[in-house]
């Protein structure tokens, strides 16, 4: 399979991003073709950096301009046709790879992708998702930043793409999925949510009911379901985990040798645990629901992260992942009363 990556995404591109890709094709051994997608000069300088590469399945794709992460994306879509965001997903598009991976500009991307690749049959707003390690296994969170502003049928069908995903990239048999609220009762949290759980009791899901925040990590759920703006507040607080318990515990050790003889000891344990919650050891997020396989890298993504990002796109085409979507939603569409009896009140 082919993939393309934007090599002007992210924070420390495009060395990063040409690090990562190098890594990826060594470690497939020619079973992934990678497309670097920007300014030509700039890559083949990187490229230019690292030894025994002729033989990699590493191509270059120029791209005269960049989308900054500070800029607008509608603004930024319209003017630059050229950017490496707009010329990878064009290149999916065509045919001519199979998955674009990118740690750019999140909104040019959602909408790139959008523009281009259009949405599946059947969905009616693609989302993202987000893997979230937790003390056995993972959750997955949809939606972590998609869309602000949801009706219980976008949830549905989050919950659905939710039990695609993780089926097939996790190999969850029955995977239970949860209504993200402030309380596990029905009668509890607001309009959206009341409405999304008498809807999710008819769906084509395993449905465990509300779950709170405290069950997100919890054993209980694999699937936690919420509009993209409570999911993005959720994502950038489990983000800022990693760094503050590591910060607090260097300050608890200080200098008294006791705990640093400690701590030395627990060396292989805190790797471990470190790992667990590195964000790239996951590579990036899957935006679910579009015609095509694009993976989205944290802005920071390092040359690691994005060599798991592109095996993460492999393993997303291999399953199959959107045509199971698809065909999910099809049977959705069969019980077409399900949805159109969703009132948005339910409380009399």
């Amino acid at each position: 399979m082919k993939v393309a990556v934007d090599a002007m995404g992210g924070d420390f591109a495009p060395r990063a991003i040409v690090s990562g890709a190098i890594s990826a094709a060594r470690t497939t051994k020619n079973r992934i073709e990678i497309v670097l997608v920007g300014d030509e000069e700039k890559i083949n300088h990187e490229l230019s950096l690292h030894f025994r590469i002729q033989d990699l399945p590493i191509s270059v794709k120029h791209a005269s301009q960049q989308i900054e992460m500070h800029e607008s994306p509608v603004t930024a879509l319209k003017k630059k046709r050229d950017s490496s965001i707009w010329v990878a997903m064009d290149l999916h598009k065509k045919g001519e790879v199979d998955a674009v991976v990118s740690a750019g500009n999140t909104g040019a991307v959602l909408g790139a992708a959008l523009l281009k690749l259009r949405k599946l049959d059947g969905v009616i707003r693609p989302a993202i998702g987000t893997i979230l390690p937790k003390g056995k296994g993972v959750s997955f969170l949809i939606d972590s930043g998609t869309n602000v502003d949801c009706k219980p049928q976008h949830l549905l069908q989050f919950g659905i793409m939710g039990t695609v995903f993780i089926k097939k990239m996790l190999n969850v048999k029955n995977p239970r999925v949860g209504l993200l609220n402030i309380g596990e009762e029905k009668s509890k949290g607001n309009e959206l949510v009341q409405s999304s759980y008498e809807l999710f009791q008819s769906g084509p899901v395993n449905f465990i009911g509300n779950v709170e925040g405290r069950s997100i990590l919890g054993e209980e759920v694999d699937v936690v379901v919420c509009d993209g703006f409570v999911g993005n507040i959720i994502l950038k607080f489990a983000e800022s985990i990693n760094a503050v318990y590591t910060t607090n515990l260097r300050r608890r050790i200080g200098k008294r040798l006791q705990y640093q003889f400690g701590a030395y000891l627990m060396r292989p344990a805190f790797r471990r645990l470190k790992k667990t919650f590195d964000y790239a050891e996951y590579g990036g997020v899957p935006l679910l629901g579009v015609n095509g396989v694009v993976i989205i890298g944290h802005g920071g993504s390092s040359s690691k992260a994005i060599c798991n990002a592109i095996f993460e796109a492999e393993k997303i085409t291999k399953e199959n992942v959107n045509e199971e979507i698809e065909k999910e939603l099809s049977q959705l569409k069969i019980k077409k009363g399900l949805i159109n009896r969703a009132k948005f009140r339910i409380r009399k």
